[in-house]
């Protein structure tokens, strides 16, 4: 004898459906590093209003950011330069040779040429001055976090160590096209935008700034951007853009 089929469940009884929702937020860890607690407290307050922004840490000198680095692995380091035991550039050095992802936002109130040269020849960034406005720093973690070179337009002329001297015009040196993918790189937007933008792919943006360190002597991302600020002749200053005003 068959048994009886089993009622169907009431409706409203049984499993739960998994709940969905938006995907949080990516965040940016980001280590402190400043010999002034005053300074550091105000910028825990003005980190804290971006939601995408995580401070994770904090050091009052060099030693202390390498120590915290190596235990918190944090995207970016937000960096003073005039510190006791070990100053910013050093500590910058350092920081890069250890980890090379590791992105180095310099936070100073100094704008002379030698002291900027010196912090973006030691792998920095970026480089942004105290006084800047609180939107525009967030900003400037954020594009440093993306790959892109937050500088402060007021230091962003600065020439740095190092950089081969000018191969001449850039009609005798640069195609068009790679004219277009040099300038692109000065405005600050990652390879993938650059593709983008021109309509080509980012494995041919990357051929193409191969060819352009090769002509200009130059082997990185930031002093062939500073060629382009004097080279390229409608391109005008190099200003890395900050905040999305």
């Amino acid at each position: 004898m068959l048994a009886p089929a089993e009622a169907p469940p009431p409706k409203g009884i049984g499993p739960a459906e998994p709940q969905t929702g938006p995907t949080p937020p990516t965040r940016t860890t980001v280590l402190l590093v400043d010999d002034h607690n005053i300074v550091r407290a105000g910028l825990v307050a003005l980190l804290g209003t971006a939601p995408d922004l995580e401070v994770v840490g904090q050091a009052s000198n060099g030693e202390q950011a390498l120590a915290l680095a190596r235990e918190l692995r944090p995207d970016v380091v937000l960096m003073d330069l005039s510190m006791p035991v070990l100053d910013g550039v050093e500590t910058t050095r350092r920081l890069r040779t250890e980890q090379p992802d590791i992105r180095v936002v310099v936070l100073t109130s100094f704008t002379e040429n030698a002291r900027v040269a010196e912090a973006l020849s030691a792998g920095a960034a970026g480089y942004l001055v105290k006084d800047c406005d609180p939107e525009d720093l967030i900003a400037g973690i954020r594009a440093a976090a993306r790959g892109e070179t937050p500088l402060d337009p007021r230091v962003s002329r600065t020439p740095v160590p190092g950089a081969a001297p000018s191969p001449g015009p850039a009609a005798e040196v640069l195609s068009n096209r790679e004219a277009e993918v040099l300038t692109l790189v000065a405005q600050g937007l990652p390879n993938k935008q650059i593709a983008r933008v021109l309509g080509i792919s980012g494995n041919t943006v990357k051929v193409h700034l191969t060819s352009i360190y090769r002509s200009l002597g130059v082997t990185d991302r930031m002093t062939a951007a500073l060629w382009a600020r004097d080279h390229l002749p409608d391109f005008g200053p190099v200003t890395f853009p900050l905040s999305r005003r």
